[in-house]
């Protein structure tokens, strides 16, 4: 279940909570007239099914109610009542599979914020991620790809472009491009100080890396397996289930090959550098055309669910 909380001019609330009343996918609703201040007006509470919030919110976004107050979800741990359940059985589909695709975005909006938290964690997980092509270590290879903050920014642009929202696009572009160049320069300059001081010397691009090699040896199988993670991450993220995407952190190796990309500056072997670039950008690709595939799919999907109600005449 869902929070729905509402502010909107007095001249509105009537339609609003007729339609909220009449609909099946809402359990309880509240209204407190003339509590709002800023904007002034009523406040609205509810509790819905999620496999109705997405419904609802286009309802309420289609009659302004976004421009002329407020909407906002939040999510109901536990929720004991007759009415919770009834809503939950009533509201077509599955609360497991519904979207809310409005908070998709505003989440892929925010994970794309160029913050200094952003480059600070892009930048260390490119720093232990050449720490461990140095010293061939499959253990912090996994704890780089972790680390690294990257999978929002990439799932971002993915929602822009399958939601054609350009100032999502715009933002995720310049944090992922920005990104991965600061991490990059920041980490090729730290090499070449260990190389200066004999940390590291050019026998590093040929040595046998059994563990590591991997990151610079682009193949079918790189494209697989990142495709495959696209999906997953996408799906993790529609559904809010953050645990999921540790397992796609660790699949797909943007992070190592940024790293291996700043090695292979500072020990100037511009084949590695290539060949790192070209993991990256598969790597980087193969996630966009999955997510953006996924994310089409679940609304073609979503859509052929009927709604719960008639599209109602809510007063303007």
């Amino acid at each position: 279940m869902l929070h729905l909380r509402l502010m909107l001019p007095a001249g509105r609330t009537e339609g609003v909570v007729e339609f909220l009343r009449e609909h099946v996918g809402v359990a309880h609703l509240a209204v407190l007239p003339g509590c709002a201040v800023k904007p002034a007006g009523d406040l609205v509470l509810a509790d819905i099914a999620r496999e109705s919030a997405d419904e609802i919110v286009q309802v309420l976004r289609e009659r302004d109610i976004d421009r002329v107050g407020a909407i906002s979800l939040d999510s109901i741990d536990t929720s004991v009542s007759t009415l919770v359940e009834r809503a939950e059985e009533n509201a077509p589909g599955d609360g497991a599979d519904a979207v809310i695709w409005e908070q998709v975005v505003r989440t892929s909006y925010d994970e794309s914020a160029l913050s200094a938290t952003y480059f600070a964690f892009l930048t260390i997980a490119t720093l232990l991620a050449a720490c461990a092509i140095v010293l061939d270590s499959a253990v912090l290879i996994v704890g780089a790809m972790v680390l690294g903050p990257e999978f929002g920014a990439i799932a971002a642009v993915a929602v822009g472009i399958a939601h054609r929202r350009p100032k999502v696009l715009r933002r995720a572009v310049v944090a992922l491009l920005s990104g991965f160049g600061v991490a990059i320069v920041l980490t090729t300059v730290l090499a070449l100080l260990a190389r200066g001081v004999g940390w590291i010397d050019t026998s590093l691009t040929t040595a046998d890396r059994p563990q590591t090699g991997f990151i610079i040896a682009p193949d079918k199988w790189s494209l697989t397996v990142a495709f495959i993670a696209g999906i997953a991450g996408v799906l993790s993220l529609t559904a809010a289930r953050s645990g999921a995407l540790v397992g796609v952190f660790i699949s797909v190796t943007t992070v190592p090959a940024a790293a291996n990309v700043a090695l292979a500056l500072a020990l100037t072997d511009p084949g590695q550098v290539r060949e790192a670039l070209v993991q990256l950008g598969v790597n980087i690709a193969a996630i966009l055309v999955a997510g953006i595939a996924t994310m089409l799919v679940q609304r073609a999907l979503w859509r052929r669910v009927p709604h719960a109600a008639p599209r109602p005449a809510v007063r303007r």
